[in-house]
């Protein structure tokens, strides 16, 4: 059915909803990447078998396309059930009553839900209307998870998370890890059905669609989004309403909206899970974008190594299209939308706005000159809104309660909330979303449950285009707030929203190695302080951690990193030398014990690394001659052994392999 004005979707939302309140329990099998690769897609299938023996009606709401019509008419439907999107079971019956079966079972909704974000503890397995959250499922609990949880109401004990005090917390929002967040880009990621139209229509899906196109104007879409202080979520924190305003005032027939789910960094993940967990959010964010300014059609740019992403947006598109959310007349209203998607080939440059535009053209992904800017000439050299996708996940929720509710949340000119991606060297790593301004502490001791292996050191924020945040000589940032004006004090940036967090065995040389790696090999070689310069950067930080580095390395490193960033062309050129410029700054002495006394503090450099043997502790059990590589170990049974260091090529195998921990 296509839904054909404003009051059929209100119908729809209400009758959505009822159906969606029938499920006396509903199950949400974490189905986001992480869970995946860990056998939820597995758990799930054995859910529903098990659900199947015992008579329990399933309500299978996520299925394959071919297993019925997305929508049945309401007068179909029996009041009070709890249907499939088919309208019917996966196996072809009609679905029962809510809560009706001869044994006598419970009805329950069986889902495969988005990133549910403590990846940490996945595969993750979530119980409404308890809200009871399983932690590290696995196939064999299936069974008990039936007969306890969902037949008998007990909770599994041996499946909830318990703290580092052995304190048990059965209810998610009760654990530590959630407790502190504020999920609104994040709002239904995890909580309903990620490929289901008719759940995001329950919860009161494509509602700010409706209010855009029939209570405001464009101006006052414009407006309220501005009034609001959204910032750009994908990088330096650019004005949302001031880029939606410059499209606005184009006089051009033809406009673009553009999403950017290029998501590059290492160790983010932020992007693909709210495009996996909650497409139809990001539809709907560029639709309003597009009703805003004139625009009409819309790409979302999603890199190839997405494929989940990638399929769950299709089928939200092809979805939308069918009931007449997306396409021609959109709820009557005249207004007309289409929304494409282009894969990437992964190219980090790509995430830059002149070069993923020229890459949707079909073109090699490079930046080009500015100006003109992209809301002047972008996509086919037409005006084009461009914006990540966390951005237009806080969009729908901007319309419906408004900029005042807005700016409740974090500190002036910096509001709403941040989703980070939490990984590195901390207990508790994961997807959040926290309100702007949340310290450092917080997010790393509060929800992150602490350092992993060892005392906080440093956390690289924003990727390759960020800098290192730490406890150093003359710096303390755990109590830095994060938000966009706070970090470019100390000369970092949120970027994309990436938090690899360093315990104190960390070398900070070979981590601004590592991202002078990376972005020397993702350069497009468009300019010359890009391509050459990250490459001369990248052999004198390989000199240093070799043991080949002299002082004069660390003066050509700060001059190389002043010429790149003012003279590169696009803006992932001028923050190539962030990494290595904030870790020259916090930790200065690291860089001088490599190239003066030619140590590594951490003892990560393995070049700078030599191992010996204890005399007094070896016990000459020889283990340690057997797990050297190239035999440079030798010494005699019951006595003390010795280690050639000419034929050491420093792998660590003996050291990590003595019991008696004789070799340092």
């Amino acid at each position: 059915m296509r839904i054909n004005s404003p009051e059929e979707l209100q119908k729809m939302q209400e009758f959505y909803g009822q159906e969606l309140n029938a499920e006396r329990k509903r199950i949400l099998v974490c189905a986001g990447t992480g869970c995946v690769a860990g056998g939820s897609l597995q758990i799930y299938a054995r859910l529903k078998e098990l659900m199947k023996e015992r008579g329990i009606p399933c309500e299978v709401f996520l299925h394959d396309e071919a297993d019925g019509p997305l929508h049945t008419e309401p007068a179909d439907i029996p009041s009070g059930s709890a249907s499939s999107e088919s309208g019917q079971s996966p196996e072809g019956g009609q679905t029962a009553d809510a809560g009706q079966n001869p044994a006598g079972a419970p009805s329950v909704g069986l889902k495969k839900s988005g990133c549910h974000g403590f990846c940490e503890m996945g595969p993750l397995l979530r119980i409404d209307p308890e809200g009871l959250l399983y932690i590290k499922v696995k196939v064999e609990d299936c069974e008990e998870i039936i007969e306890r949880s969902i037949l008998k109401d007990e909770i599994v004990e041996r499946l909830v998370y318990q703290d580092q005090s052995l304190k048990s917390y059965p209810r998610q929002e009760d654990i530590p890890f959630y407790k502190k967040q504020t999920r609104v880009a994040l709002e239904y990621c995890g909580h309903i059905d990620a490929e289901s139209i008719r759940e995001y229509i329950a919860v009161g899906g494509y509602s700010a669609v409706k209010k855009a196109l029939f209570d405001m104007t464009p101006q006052q879409i414009v407006d309220e989004i501005s009034d609001a202080c959204l910032r750009g979520r994908g990088g330096g924190g650019f004005p949302t309403g001031r880029k939606w305003a410059q499209v606005l005032r184009q006089k051009e027939e033809i406009k673009y909206v553009v999403c950017n789910g290029d998501e590059g960094d290492p160790g983010a993940f932020m992007d693909r899970s709210m495009m996996e967990g909650e497409p139809h959010r990001v539809l709907e964010g560029m639709m309003i974008a597009g009703i805003a300014t004139g625009a009409h059609y819309g790409y979302i740019y999603v890199r190839a190594e997405y494929p989940l992403a990638v399929s769950r947006l299709q089928n939200a598109i092809d979805q939308a299209m069918e009931v007449g959310l997306l396409g021609e007349n959109i709820l009557g209203s005249g207004f007309d939308f289409t929304i494409k998607i282009s894969q990437g080939a992964g190219a980090f440059v790509c995430g830059e706005g002149s070069a993923l535009t020229s890459s949707i053209e079909g073109n090699r992904g490079m930046p080009r000159v500015k100006p003109p800017r992209t809301v002047e000439k972008g996509l086919f050299e037409k005006p084009t809104v461009l914006n990540n996708v966390e951005t237009f996940c806080n969009v729908a929720p901007i319309i419906l309660k408004g900029a005042d509710w807005y700016k409740t949340m974090g500190p002036e000119n910096n509001h709403g909330t941040k989703a980070f991606a939490l990984t590195g060297n901390v207990n508790n790593t994961g997807l959040i979303e926290v309100p702007m301004g949340t310290t450092l502490r917080e997010v790393i001791f509060d929800i992150g449950g602490g350092v992993k292996g060892g005392s906080f050191k440093a956390v690289q924020i924003g990727g390759p285009s960020g800098g290192c945040l730490c406890i150093s000589a003359t710096e303390d940032h755990l109590d830095l707030h994060l938000d966009f004006d706070s970090l470019k004090k100390v000369g970092a940036m949120i970027g994309s929203g990436g938090l690899v967090v360093m315990n104190d065995k960390s070398c900070m040389v070979e981590v601004a190695r590592f991202f002078m790696n990376f972005t020397q090999n993702e350069s497009c070689g468009k300019c010359v302080p890009c391509r050459e310069g990250t490459k001369r950067m990248l052999e004198l930080l390989t000199d240093i951690t070799e043991g080949r580095g002299t002082m004069k390395h660390l003066d050509m490193l700060q001059e190389l990193a002043d010429t790149i960033s003012d003279t590169a062309l696009c803006g992932l050129g001028k923050t190539a030398a962030f990494p290595v410029v904030s870790t020259m700054k916090y930790f200065r002495d690291e860089y001088i014990a490599h190239v003066v006394d030619k140590k590594c503090p951490a003892g990560q450099c393995k070049a700078l690394v030599n191992f010996s043997i204890d005399p007094q502790l070896c016990k000459g059990c020889t283990k340690c001659a057997r797990l050297c590589p190239v035999s440079a170990i030798s010494g005699e049974l019951k006595k003390p052994h010795t280690i050639d260091v000419s034929k050491c090529i420093k792998c660590g195998a003996c050291k990590d392999g003595c019991p008696f921990h004789a070799i340092s």
